[in-house]
């Protein structure tokens, strides 16, 4: 259940899902630097495997994209290079990645983007009923049904996952 404690201000991420028509949860938590999805899922009390990050990378051309992957595994860059046609990837550096996204890092939501940029969502995230993912900033969460990335970010599904 959502805590509703706190003002949630509008992000670009939940303009971005209001303007799709998309049903979510709003689940603040406070930030830890550092804390990544272990905090988030921790404070929030849910599985830290239904809570998804936001990964900013590139590919050998620097053509940035968005990997979506369960909180408690990593990404092979390997098997995704592989699997999206590229001769690697790998994650873009803080300052590339907020200029990319629009985002802070560690407040990074696929929705809402600066530029649009591919996304691709680890296959495993499809099968959960429920995700919890980035609304825009740190601290703040949002719930939805994972088939909202298909259906408004078009995001492919990939297999790419590392236990972490």
């Amino acid at each position: 259940m959502a805590r509703k404690d706190k003002h949630v201000s509008e992000t670009p991420a939940t303009q971005a899902l209001k303007q799709a028509g998309v049903a979510y949860t709003e689940h603040p938590y406070d930030y830890v630097e550092h804390g990544g999805t272990a905090e988030s899922a921790r404070q929030l009390a849910v599985p830290e495997h239904e809570v998804v990050k936001t990964l900013v990378m590139q590919d050998d051309k620097a053509q940035p994209l968005i990997v979506l992957m369960h909180g408690d595994c990593q990404v092979s860059t390997k098997n995704l290079a592989r699997e999206i046609g590229a001769k690697s990837v790998e994650p873009c550096k803080p300052e590339v990645a907020q200029r990319h996204s629009g985002y802070l890092v560690g407040g990074t939501s696929p929705f809402g983007t600066r530029k649009a940029l591919p996304v691709y969502v680890e296959a495993g995230v499809l099968a959960l009923p429920r995700i919890y993912i980035n609304g825009g900033r740190r601290g703040y969460l949002v719930g939805i049904a994972p088939k909202v990335l298909v259906e408004v970010l078009a995001a492919k599904p990939v297999n790419c996952a590392l236990a972490a």
